[in-house]
């Protein structure tokens, strides 16, 4: 691929693939979690979280990223805490675009492991917890190899979905070649200068490929680890 594509082309490409994998490992502990909670427990704001969780998906991706640059940015008081303390910093950074590429992907792997967690039958949870076993250890040991097959394909279309994040990222992180210019981000750029589509071209056809390559992974793999837990 680096002798078919220019070395800006493979730097937004090799960026957008550092990006998508960051965003989609930091956001799965979470993603479990939010998604158990929403299948499983009733506490009082759950509709809320429900709807702050998908809240990305309705809102313009321009919209999340000023509210990423407004809540991360360096002059923001979350952001300043962050640089100051921990020497953190999100905006105008490759983190920042990990950041909201994350937040753009996070419904989706939400959605895939709820559901997978929704079609487990809850009295193989009771049971397990009526011989002794603590809350955290039915998930580990009963829940969580049941629904392996969400979790991978929630995982694999956040990274899909991570990688073809355009609007929240380039509104945070803006369009730097080399820093924060990613594969939507540079395909956008080439599309504005004259003799830029033979570029653009070369791009959409690596993010049509990455994106079938993820689906039919997604497919395959859910497909395969399903039928190991069941002949286990």
């Amino acid at each position: 691929m680096s002798g078919w594509l220019s070395p800006e082309e493979w730097d937004a490409v090799a960026l957008s693939l550092r990006v998508a994998f960051w965003a989609t490992l930091v956001s799965l502990p979470p993603g479990i979690l939010v998604a158990h909670a929403l299948a499983r427990w009733r506490f009082p704001g759950r509709q809320l979280l429900n709807g702050l969780v998908h809240l990305p998906l309705i809102l313009p991706p321009v919209a999340t990223g000023y509210l990423l640059l407004a809540t991360f940015g360096r002059r923001a008081p979350v952001g300043q805490f962050l640089e100051q303390t921990l020497g953190i910093v999100f905006a105008f950074r490759w983190t920042g675009a990990a950041l909201a590429a994350g937040i753009m992907a996070f419904p989706l792997m939400v959605r895939a492991i709820r559901l997978a967690i929704e079609a487990v039958d809850p009295r193989l949870e009771q049971a397990a917890a009526t011989l002794g076993a603590a809350r955290p250890l039915v998930f580990l040991t009963v829940t969580l190899p049941l629904i392996l097959p969400g979790v991978i394909v929630g995982a694999i279309l956040a990274f899909a979905k991570a990688m073809g994040e355009f609007g929240a990222t380039i509104t945070f992180v803006s369009n730097i070649p080399g820093q924060t210019q990613t594969l939507p981000s540079a395909i956008y750029a080439f599309l504005q200068v004259p003799g830029g589509e033979a570029s653009a071209l070369r791009l959409v056809l690596v993010s049509v490929a990455v994106a079938m390559g993820a689906l039919l992974l997604s497919e395959l793999v859910a497909t395969r680890v399903a039928r190991w837990i069941a002949g286990r």
